[in-house]
């Protein structure tokens, strides 16, 4: 008997060692060890070869390279949880299976929110260019004054697992839990967390004093926060975003902030990523990051081995626990 083909499986970026280590023993994995992010036409060369591709949140799978790619391509197994980069619609049509690795983010994802919230409500950044500039002249009683989180509200856009794990985190810290979600989360999860829902997102973002943006991008929730949205919040408002920088209006946002008219926002996302507002980057008010709200060792290494069962899993003729359905996006 002839040993069965290994599927080619084309990796569009590094991923860590033990799990490139872990695919080359199990498929024919095709690997990109300069982790240079691949061109649109490189993209359709990739989707010409392989039986699964193994995209990034940053490698845009539209509707051209799905059209394009080869007979053989069945599955899209994404690294990342967001699938706001691939078209979803040309896939379902083209008989492409699509999963992505939901889930294992959460905790390293709601960290990074709660330490951006601290940031920049306590003027951390602020604090650490001043000492590194050597213009730091000792303490003072009015020297580099922020905000308590204590006691404040906190209004959360998006209550989903991640949501739900800044609340508790949050909760810790003695801030009130406010949220807008699609749907009324369970009255179990709720109580836990001592969260009030509010049915109009209007009403929420004019009575709160931190907003944190956890939902997804899709077409719904783009510019969600508009200008004329973000023009509700109080002026002692601060924003953060650690889920995708299209929901925000980045240039109302800015003009906002450089006004005064928003007292701060954290962000590890942005509209046009990896291009940043220059207006951005002469803020004080502001605390920037390069996209590492899940950058742990841990939680890319578990993000792999989920691509993994899911590919093996579709190789061995079964549903793949990760499939992402469109209607429940």
């Amino acid at each position: 008997m002839t040993e069965k083909k290994k599927p080619i499986v084309v990796v569009t970026r590094k991923l860590p060692d033990v799990v490139e280590t872990r695919m080359m023993e199990l498929f024919d994995a095709r690997l990109n060890s300069d982790d240079a992010p691949l061109t649109h036409a490189q993209l359709i060369d990739a989707a010409q070869v392989a039986d699964v591709l193994v995209p990034t949140v940053t490698d845009r799978i539209d509707g051209d390279i799905i059209e394009k790619a080869g007979p053989q391509l069945r599955l899209i197994a994404s690294f990342g949880t967001g699938v706001d980069h691939i078209d979803l619609k040309a896939a379902r049509a083209r008989g492409i299976t699509v999963t992505n690795t939901p889930g294992v983010l959460t905790e390293d994802t709601a960290d990074m929110t709660m330490a951006l919230l601290l940031a920049v409500a306590r003027r951390l950044a602020e604090g650490e260019r001043l000492v590194r500039s050597g213009q730091w002249k000792g303490w003072g009683p009015t020297t580099m004054l922020g905000h308590r989180i204590w006691g404040k509200r906190l209004g959360i856009l998006g209550m989903g697992r991640i949501g739900q794990a800044l609340a508790r985190r949050a909760r810790a810290f003695g801030m009130s839990i406010h949220y807008h979600n699609r749907r009324r989360v369970y009255p179990d999860v709720e109580k836990e967390l001592e969260a009030t829902y509010w049915e109009s997102l209007d009403q929420m973002l004019a009575r709160m004093d931190v907003v944190s943006i956890n939902c997804p991008h899709t077409p719904a929730t783009y510019h969600l926060l508009s200008e004329r949205r973000l023009k509700l919040l109080r002026p002692h408002c601060y924003i953060v975003n650690t889920s995708r920088g299209e929901v925000i209006d980045e240039t109302a946002l800015t003009k906002m902030l450089s006004k005064g008219e928003i007292a701060g926002a954290g962000l590890d996302v942005f509209e046009h990523e990896p291009a940043v507002n220059p207006k951005l980057l002469r803020l004080d008010n502001v605390v920037l990051l390069p996209h590492m709200g899940s950058a742990t060792i841990e939680g890319r290494i578990d993000m792999g081995e989920k691509v993994i069962i899911n590919i093996k899993t579709f190789v061995d003729g079964h549903a793949p626990p990760d499939r992402v359905i469109e209607t429940l996006l």
